[in-house]
């Protein structure tokens, strides 16, 4: 008799895992579309609303503020009423509010709305790569969830293009209102999507996880008549998981990679994404002008994701984690110095690539390093934790501008960014463990 787990090792990549993936990913590609639509909005807005660099930096921080809060709640949620119900709640969540954005009346409201956008997406973001990662085959699992975080380089380039075509024509209302309607109905497609398997084994429902496992075998071609489903007690721990328990003797260097991963990658990564067309601004480019350097750019993200999804099965992830934060701080330290037209461009674009095959990494190497029951929440607490970093970096950056002018300010912001990407990278290969081609069980025993 086989174990639900053990069952999913043997699959191949089946027609179901396809539309986790994409049911998950249609999800992140909204949520990217925010985040990019942020950085075309502080440009605009600034100039609209004439607000202060450090303003600017605010606004950039509050969704990052309920990222943190959303990540935590969510992750604990995960583990205690399922991965598929947090997903699809959160999506909810962040459309409302990225929509009703549109309408903000003031500075003050629209930071209050930034803030539930950020507890939204805070939440989806560790749930879905946690559902996608249990629904995956060791062989494949890094693959996948690398996959599933380029729809975030996909929602990216559409907000790119928004910013790029329509903010100069219609005004800055008209990214949300764009990308916060979809994404409700993006929530209404994900009813479809079934729940974990893993977790289902593990709250002790094991006739509806071997009800997902036999169709996603009968898919694959696979005739398992070996299985008897068995009234198991579910797992009392599952759901009930605290901070003290992630750093626990069992799981303290994991947890303590995991949190300094997140708030360098978050602090470095939101240090200048948000930033990007208001520096460039800065530098003398016309607000057109950045849109379309920041579209360019926008699109080595790809690249770079596809490079991180194969790359993570042949080589592990802990490699592809230090090489591609070490190319984001040498990529930060050269855009830094950039003054041509050509230099922005290419450094520019090296720097998208590398940071983002980093996160592309980071999201499939997370939820492997912790048990089923913890899953969720140690994937949830890291996101959390990180998200510090992504309400300190866009504020901080304002600050940093704006005290050393934009010329010089330019140089220092992305000489920070190179130092935090640096020690990151330090810190991994170091400390970090490998979990390449390991089921999550062989991961969780060690």
């Amino acid at each position: 008799m086989s174990s639900i787990s053990q069952r999913i090792e043997k699959l191949p990549v089946t027609p179901m895992l396809w539309t986790v993936l994409f049911l998950s990913g249609i999800g992140w590609l909204f949520d990217a579309m925010d985040q990019g639509m942020m950085a075309g909005v502080m440009a605009a807005i600034g100039k609209s609303w004439k607000l202060t660099p450090a303003d600017l930096g605010l606004l950039g921080s509050a969704s990052a503020v309920g990222m943190a809060i959303g990540a935590a709640v969510a992750g604990m949620a995960a583990d205690r009423w399922g991965r598929r119900t947090v997903i699809t709640f959160t999506l909810v969540v962040y459309g409302l509010a990225s929509a009703v954005s549109g309408i903000a009346p003031n500075f003050k409201v629209l930071l209050l709305l930034r803030f539930l956008t950020g507890l939204g997406l805070g939440g989806e973001l560790p749930a879905a790569s946690t559902l996608v990662s249990e629904f995956s085959p060791a062989k494949s699992r890094g693959r996948m969830v690398v996959l599933l975080e380029s729809f975030w380089a996909w929602g990216w380039i559409v907000a790119a293009l928004i910013a790029y075509l329509l903010i100069p024509i219609y005004g800055w209302r008209i990214g949300f209102f764009l990308g916060g309607i979809p994404a409700l109905y993006a929530a209404y497609l994900r009813r479809n999507i079934p729940e974990s398997p893993r977790y289902l084994e593990q709250k002790g429902r094991l006739k509806e996880a071997d009800e997902i496992v036999s169709k996603m075998e009968q898919q694959a071609g696979i005739n398992n008549d070996e299985v008897a489903i068995t009234d198991q007690p579910g797992n009392e721990k599952m759901g009930n998981i605290t901070l003290s328990d992630l750093w626990s003797k069992a799981y303290f260097r994991r947890t303590l990679v995991l949190w300094i991963l997140w708030l360098g990658i978050n602090f470095g990564y939101y240090g200048f994404v948000l930033w990007t067309p208001t520096l460039l601004v800065g530098k003398g480019f016309s607000l057109v002008k950045g849109f379309e350097f920041t579209l360019i750019m926008t699109i080595a993200q790809l690249p770079g994701y596809y490079s991180a999804a194969y790359l993570i099965e042949k080589v592990g992830r802990k490699m592809v984690l230090v090489a591609y934060l070490i190319g984001t701080a040498l990529s930060a330290y050269l855009f830094g110095q950039a003054a041509s037209v050509a230099t922005v461009l290419v450094f520019g674009c090296l720097l998208y690539f590398f940071s983002l095959g980093a996160w592309g990494a980071l999201y499939a190497y997370t939820p492997e390093v912790y048990p089923t029951c913890a899953r969720g929440s140690g994937a949830g607490w890291a996101a959390a934790i990180g998200r510090i970093g992504a309400i300190a970096a866009p504020y901080i950056v304002g600050l940093v501008y704006q005290a050393k002018g934009k010329q010089a300010g330019f140089t220092y912001v992305f000489l920070m960014l190179t130092i935090v990407f640096a020690a990151v990278a330090l810190v991994v290969a170091l400390v970090g463990i490998e979990t390449k081609g390991r089921t999550l069980d062989e991961i969780n025993a060690s």
